[in-house]
């Protein structure tokens, strides 16, 4: 069975944020070392942006490497980061032949010179497509996120530019790594782990979790599709009643 026939192109998610969990574990089934698992999830990550795309998806976010991540083995970093070079090297051209604009969330600062020179690159060549908007969290967490945001807010009515009063929900969310971006609408977690690992803490407040066990090396676009179909076929009730949604 197709699908993608299934899906209703008018009731897609606008944002879909994915925690690609199971690389190392893949690997370790094969006999393979962590890297890889990685290096195989290349091809998983590149469907499901591709999938996103097609559908007409207008964001989707990748949990690509936590805060966390740093405290792996110097070795597994290392090459994680050499991959990451190579892959936006490889792929920055292809998003852009496709209208698909790349940003990131995180400390990005932390990364090394080459990773922060590649993304700045790919950056500027995608900066004004507009068919997707694929973002890739990198050195990022939730609680990186919100800590950031609160000494920026700090910083604004320390110098007068905010007041107290004012700060809001929705004014604090302009100062999160996300501004400007939807909340996720679909969380997507393959490897069936049943956390979210510190991602996305404020923006997933009233987010869809999808649960696979699939481990993110196999994911594929029709596992995309999967997830897309379970979203649509729940209620989103946001704290109101099923009767107050249909009045």
């Amino acid at each position: 069975m197709n699908l993608r026939e299934n899906v209703d192109l008018n009731n897609l998610p606008k944002h879909i944020a994915v925690i690609m969990d199971g690389n190392g574990r893949w690997a370790k089934k094969r006999g393979g070392l962590r890297i890889f698992g990685h290096q195989s999830a290349i091809t998983a990550v590149r469907e499901t942006v591709e999938a996103a795309a097609e559908l007409g998806v207008e964001c989707l976010t990748l949990y690509a490497f936590s805060t966390e991540n740093w405290s792996r083995p110097a070795m597994e970093v290392s090459a994680l980061m050499q991959l990451l070079v190579s892959s936006i090297r490889k792929e920055a051209s292809k998003l852009n032949k496709n209208n698909i604009r790349l940003t990131t969330i995180g400390d990005t600062a932390s990364l090394p010179a080459a990773c922060q020179n590649e993304l700045k690159e790919a950056m500027e060549m995608t900066k004004d497509n507009t068919r997707m908007t694929l973002v890739l969290a990198l050195s990022y967490s939730g609680r990186w996120d919100i800590t950031q945001a609160v000494q920026k807010a700090a910083r604004d009515v320390a110098q007068g530019n905010l007041k107290e009063q004012d700060l809001n929900e929705k004014a604090f969310e302009k100062y999160l790594s996300t501004a400007g971006l939807p909340d996720p609408e679909l969380l997507i977690r393959t490897s069936g782990e049943q956390r979210i690992s510190n991602f996305l803490l404020w923006q997933l407040a009233y987010t869809e979790l999808y649960i696979m066990e699939l481990l993110w090396p196999d994911f594929r676009k029709e596992h995309l599709y999967e997830a897309i179909l379970a979203y649509q076929n729940r209620e989103r009730r946001f704290g109101k009643t099923s009767e107050q949604l249909t009045k």
